[in-house]
């Protein structure tokens, strides 16, 4: 069984990212989007103007001044390699989105990383949630995952640029 990371938040944040489960690269470095290939951080980087090969502790800093939060839809799940093609559907844990938004009710938006976080999302996580929750906005943007190579670096930039066009 692969586990998760505990949401990087304060009590400021109005944006949530999520991803599906961390990589094998970044589950070993114990860091979100750890894996060097993987343009998460690039494309962070560019949109709020700092250097992506910041050290991890002074880009969670960044993201959380500009009142981002960042998460996975999944606590649990079993998968060979990275590939959310790998996760084995009847594994899969969510992470507790209820005490979460009870303890970030400034959350307005979420981005999710990819089709996995979203499909898994909105299956096993929205039915949970109470009608406090119901006015948050919800956007898929495509996989930062290198397994996405189909899309150019600028491409996903653009699209990813939505996040501080609705902040």
């Amino acid at each position: 069984m692969k586990e998760g990371f505990p949401p990087i938040a304060d009590a400021q944040a109005t944006v949530l990212i999520l991803g599906s489960m961390p990589s094998e690269e970044s589950l070993r470095k114990k860091e979100y989007y750890g894996n060097p290939r993987n343009t998460f951080w690039k494309i962070m980087a560019r949109l709020l103007e700092f250097e992506h090969a910041a050290i991890y502790e002074e880009r969670m800093g960044i993201l959380k001044n500009n009142k981002i939060a960042l998460w996975d839809v999944m606590q649990t799940c079993e998968r060979q390699g990275s590939l959310d093609s790998a996760i084995i559907d009847s594994t899969i844990v969510e992470n507790d989105f209820v005490s979460f938004y009870c303890r970030h009710p400034n959350i307005r938006q979420v981005f999710f990383n990819g089709t996995k976080a979203e499909k898994e999302y909105c299956k096993r996580v929205l039915p949970k949630l109470s009608v406090e929750t119901k006015g948050i906005e919800y956007l898929r943007l495509p996989s930062t995952s290198p397994a996405m190579a189909s899309l150019s670096f600028e491409v996903k930039l653009l699209e990813w640029s939505v996040i501080f066009a609705v902040k």
